[in-house]
């Protein structure tokens, strides 16, 4: 498929980027700038609470410093970029508040909660929640047809005209490439359908759900499914002309929100404290997904090095893990990513999609500076090698 909704989701390259970890961060953050090729782009920093973007418009650049990221103020208007694949993060916390809240548990299988879905493969019932999160359920990156007709009109968006009914007739024709919960395979169609088994789960439709259960209880205002006119513009790699909002369809789940620099970093935080919301037995739930979805499942890549927990990428880095997800729609990229040790979290976006050696690359340089820079030794609980539950699935 030409386009894919998570370049660089995996593994971001090693670069050779220096950003001179002597300097001040608003100084890091503008040089940083320069390497992302796009009409707009940003990067957003909260180190030890404090809030630091640097911004770059078609006319200018800035960089400010100050504040908390409880205490930003969010503009009227302020800009909202498409998360693309960074989207799997909050469908996957929502699995995991419904999990802690008991109305469903990450290991049903999935046909429980798509119950009038004949499934002809055995594998296919075996699929359970858990698989379809960590993209160890044996599914392929996106429905064969989906693939086509891709292929048949390139450069044109496919999703729009994909919904539910064919999502779920697709995934019913599928038979599994693997036993469910024994090989990583990198999987959109996986994810999105989370979004149908947790409506019926709830008897609540996706997007009321994610904001019900996560967005609203996390102050995330300017987070959502629906496009507006607060959204930036996105552009292709080599190509000026402005590209439409990306409609993901039936793919919500897996690639359709969309948020401003303010409410990621939000989001970001909440994850290096998950205790500051356990304020009320109401919200237990969601503090206690915020630790779920950072516990280690499983292992891969080179010399299994890298670990998966049930939504983030995570590696080994100085003081601690890095945890991290990328994303891209048609014309946008973004990097979110934060380093507990260091109370680091990191957001950048930009408004073309290209290289991931630009966006990604970037991004992932800079948190690891900070990581290296100011983290203190792990404690022995939060090792991978103490806390990874899963067997070792291939790669």
């Amino acid at each position: 498929m030409s386009e894919d909704l998570s370049p660089g989701a995996g593994l971001p390259p090693h670069t050779d980027l220096l950003l001179g970890t002597d300097l001040p961060l608003d100084e890091r953050l503008a040089r940083a700038l320069p390497h992302i090729d796009a009409p707009q782009a940003v990067i957003a920093v909260s180190s030890g609470g404090v809030v630091t973007e640097a911004v770059r418009e078609p006319e200018e650049c800035s960089v400010s410093s100050g504040g908390a990221v409880t205490e930003v103020t969010r503009e009227p208007g302020a800009r909202r970029y498409e998360l693309g694949s960074a989207t799997k993060t909050f469908t996957v916390l929502l699995l995991a508040e419904l999990a802690r809240s008991g109305v469903l548990r990450l290991d049903d299988p999935l046909a429980a909660h798509l119950p009038s879905l004949r499934l002809p493969y055995p594998e296919q019932r075996r699929i359970t929640l858990r698989h379809l999160a960590t993209h160890t359920a044996g599914l392929p990156r996106l429905p064969p047809d989906l693939t086509r007709s891709a292929l048949l009109h390139p450069g044109t968006n496919p999703y729009p005209r994909y919904d539910t009914r064919l999502l779920l007739d697709a995934f019913a024709r599928i038979r599994p490439r693997h036993r469910p919960g024994t090989r990583w395979h990198y999987s959109n169609l996986g994810v999105a359908l989370l979004g149908p088994a947790l409506a019926h789960a709830t008897g609540t439709c996706y997007p009321d759900l994610l904001a019900e259960r996560v967005l609203t209880p996390m102050g995330l205002c300017d987070t959502g499914l629906g496009a507006s006119a607060a959204d930036v513009t996105g552009h292709r790699a080599l190509r000026p002309a402005p590209l439409p909002a990306t409609d993901m369809g039936a793919f919500a789940a897996a690639g359709g929100l969309r948020a401003t620099s303010a409410d990621v970093l939000a989001y970001l935080v909440a994850h290096l404290r998950p205790q500051d919301h356990h304020r009320s037995p109401a919200q237990a739930p969601l503090a206690a997904a915020l630790a779920d979805v950072q516990v280690p499942q499983l292992r891969r890549g080179a010399r299994r090095q890298h670990t998966h927990t049930l939504t983030w990428f995570q590696h080994p880095a100085p003081g601690g893990e890095l945890l991290f997800h990328c994303g891209a729609t048609f014309g946008q990229q973004v990097f979110l990513g934060f380093h507990r040790a260091s109370g680091t979290a990191l957001f950048a976006a930009c408004t073309r999609r290209g290289n991931r050696r630009g966006l990604v690359a970037t991004g992932y340089r800079v948190l690891w500076e900070l990581a290296s820079s100011s983290a203190s030794a792990p404690s022995p609980a939060a090792s991978t090698s103490a806390r990874c539950r899963a067997r070792t699935p291939a790669s």
